[in-house]
């Protein structure tokens, strides 16, 4: 009898603890400090997926590490401001900072609270932390256009919300600042909880204004302006370059909790106002748990298996990243100030697009993942073009940067159209496509002309790159006019995707900058930048995704190609760290995008197992959970998106060409759910630290030979099994006919 009630529980206690492990949910992976530390460059507040609102705390210190306003090396916080971007290499946003402050008077000058990572707590969708230097218990969390605070007060005299609409660069005298530099802010009282105004400022793109309207759950009971630093006679209305403004409220008891909304629009203060009400009342965790179920819906897309948490922590974190932008830009209303300043009315429109980085991997990715997003994404793309002309290459707030080479664009179209993607015109969107690849900026004029960028005639010098990634996207277009049956189209487009073979040399093996003599401009070192966007000639010899097999032959033979692979490997980098930096790659770095196939280019030419290698040990050494765990900016997801993509055991060498290469996967099985009904695994047999190669593989219960899978296996659904072991294998993937990219 014993015996029996022995077993019985001990059965019991498996049964619960199997499910115990089903209900964990997947937000519980996710870290939002991972990427906050060195040059990843993220956010750790609270936002919903692709939400406007990305409410989060800076530190209101001035310089690089402050891109997304938020360091984890600093120890202190300036503000909780309700625009931010993620992973990027440049300071922008900070928009309407907020601020809780007890036992002071007001003051023109910034007050920053001491604080430690040991009272800070971060998830999706919410963010904590006490402020030490007023023992005030912060709380964020949001909605689409809203952002809601909740601050736990403790005994105090008196309470003072600060509203700092002048936050940014142009730092005052004792105290910098993040984001970009206010032109104009404009401030309003509308009763004894409500405030409304905007902010128009200078930054990464150009002009911008965010509207906004502030509501608190509390009456405040006076309103202290200080206007470019000088306190005004109002308590009303003001105007100013920088405008900052205290409400103030009655002595609070410990523990009493004053509630905060903001929501903002870029047409109007009546948008603004709008968005206010999409948090009805005041109930915190109501919002913060529709935040936290809205990125359940949105991680549960993929589901991974692993006995390893550091593992899924990184995974998860990495598939969170990437749905921080494109963000909405419409408002609570519909409408959103477009490219040419003017309102225009429109549902899920999107903004801040670094397609130079994105349209590699994040868009890929977007294209398993968010296939009911993506037309909306495109239209976006296309309602820029109707006002600006051009499509986007590196917008934000509907401004064009115009920072980087390519019109990167194009190939997130192109690959939407040529995989059935419905839900924009084609017609429209072929026409967009062909009218900015005949566009006369960022040097595309000489490229037409010369058939290469002529690094004489650039005055960046950055005419190697500019020339191979217009081919590339060149390329994009005509396979687009050949599925659209515009023979003429294709014939233009296709001949000009090979105008990467002009800045080819094959004297040194690399591609390099030209003249417009056309004349190899001297001295040349392939570890130097001249002729490069983020790069040189070690990184920039290997994209040419539309052609790898004319590439190879431009080497010399499979060969040739594979031991300059093994060169670019084994440079004077013999260790990996954050940056990225292994071989040749510690003179430009794999965090850098135009490096991220790289690893995948040996299955080319009949080496699968040398990809295994050089994927794992990026995935094993420059990735990981820490805050410091993303290889460099994570560049609005594309960082993450590698990684995910490599996780899963598959990488788009062409993000077009309608095929992944297959690496070596970090889970034992890996689920993606596709259009909310088909289901594609990969199972991963077998799989351990040391089996990382792939002896071979079955595709739905067939022998399955080939070293890539197609998009249409996948989006059909169905089943990957993978053979892992800790030796290469001799046959599988090496043939020519199981390698990628034949049928392009």
């Amino acid at each position: 009898m014993a015996k029996t009630i022995v077993l019985y529980l001990l059965m019991l206690l498996i049964f619960m603890a199997c499910i115990q492990k089903e209900d964990v949910k997947l937000i519980t992976f996710v870290n939002p400090m991972i990427g906050t530390d060195e040059d990843g460059h993220t956010f750790p507040g609270a936002i919903v997926p692709f939400g406007m609102v990305q409410l989060s705390p800076d530190n209101g210190d001035h310089g690089y590490n402050w891109c997304s306003g938020y360091h984890y090396t600093s120890r202190h916080i300036q503000g909780f401001s309700h625009t931010h971007y993620s992973g990027t290499g440049a300071e922008s946003l900070c928009d309407i900072s907020v601020f809780p402050i007890v036992n002071r008077s007001p003051t023109p000058e910034s007050i920053r609270s001491d604080f430690s990572h040991q009272d800070e707590k971060s998830s999706p969708g919410y963010y904590a932390v006490t402020l030490k230097s007023f023992d005030i218990r912060a709380e964020l969390t949001a909605t689409v256009h809203c952002g809601l605070h909740r601050y736990t007060l403790p005994d105090s005299r008196n309470a003072l919300l600060r509203v700092d609409l002048g936050f940014g660069n142009g730092a005052e005298a004792r105290v910098g600042h993040n984001g970009d530099e206010p032109l104009e802010c404009y401030f309003r009282k509308l009763d004894d909880q409500t405030i409304v105004g905007f902010r128009r400022s200078m930054g990464f793109v150009g002009e911008r204004y965010v509207y906004f309207a502030l509501k608190t759950s509390m009456k405040f009971e006076e309103v202290t302006l200080f206007a470019d630093g000088i306190q005004v006679k109002s308590e009303s209305e003001a105007t100013a370059v920088r405008l900052n403004s205290y409400l103030s409220f009655p002595a609070s008891k410990a523990g009493e909790q004053l509630l905060v909304k903001v929501a903002i629009s870029s047409a109007s203060v009546e948008g603004a106002q709008a968005g206010l009400l999409e948090i009805p009342d005041w109930n915190f965790d109501a919002v913060k748990r529709n935040a936290e179920a809205a990125w359940e819906h949105e991680l549960e897309k993929i589901t991974v298996t692993s006995d390893d948490k550091a593992f899924k922590e990184t995974f998860y974190t990495a598939v969170y990243h990437n749905y921080f932008a494109p963000f909405r830009f419409d408002d609570a209303l519909g409408q959103y100030t477009g490219a040419d300043k003017k309102v225009y009315g429109g549902k899920n429109i999107y903004t801040l697009n670094s397609l130079w980085d994105t349209f590699r991997a994040t868009a890929p990715l977007f294209t398993l993942t968010q296939t009911e997003r993506l037309p909306d994404i495109i239209n976006s793309y296309l309602a820029f073009y109707r006002q600006h002309g051009l499509l986007p290459s590196w917008e934000l707030y509907f401004d064009e940067a115009n920072v980087m080479p390519g019109y990167h664009a194009v190939p997130i179209i192109a690959d939407a159209i040529l995989k059935g993607v419905r839900g924009f015109d084609y017609q429209a969107a072929f026409e967009a496509m062909k009218a900015t690849a005949n566009q006369d900026i960022r040097e595309s004029d000489h490229y037409r002309k010369y058939g290469y960028v002529p690094d004489d005639l650039d005055p960046r010098q950055r005419g190697v790159s500019k020339t191979v990634e217009y081919a590339f996207d060149d390329w994009c277009i005509a396979m687009v006019a050949k599925k659209m049956g515009s023979l003429a189209d294709y014939n233009n487009f296709i001949k000009r995707s090979g105008y990467w073979k002009n800045v080819f040399d094959p004297a040194t093996g690399f591609v390099r900058p030209k003249n417009a003599k056309g004349e190899w401009m001297l001295p040349f070192d392939p570890r130097e930048s001249i002729g490069f966007q983020e790069g040189n000639a070690w990184i920039y010899t290997w994209y040419v995704p539309q052609d790898i097999y004319g590439l190879v032959a431009a080497m010399g033979g499979a060969s040739r190609f594979d031991q300059k692979l093994d060169s670019l490997y084994n440079g004077p980098v013999k260790s990996g760290n954050q940056s990225g930096n292994i071989g040749y790659f510690g003179l430009s770095e794999f965090s850098n995008e135009p490096s991220h196939h790289v690893p995948y280019l040996y299955s080319f030419v009949g080496k699968p197992w040398k990809t295994a290698e050089k994927v794992n040990h990026i995935l094993t050494e420059f990735y990981s959970n820490k805050p410091n765990g993303l290889c460099g900016n994570d560049d609005c997801g594309q960082t993450s998106a590698w990684y995910v993509l490599s996780s899963l055991g598959f990488y788009p060498v062409n993000p077009v060409g309608g095929e992944y290469v297959l690496g070596t996967p970090m889970a034992a099985k890996s689920d993606i759910l596709l259009d909310g009904a088909k289901h594609f695994v990969i199972r991963a047999e077998t799989l351990s630290k040391q089996n990382i190669y792939i002896q071979k593989a079955e595709l739905n219960g067939l022998s399955y030979t080939k070293s890539y899978i197609r998009h249409d296996d996948i989006q059909n659904g169905g089943e990957l099994v993978l053979h892992m072991d800790s030796k290469p294998s001799d046959t599988w993937g090496t043939r020519p006919e199981d390698r990628p990219g034949r049928g392009m």
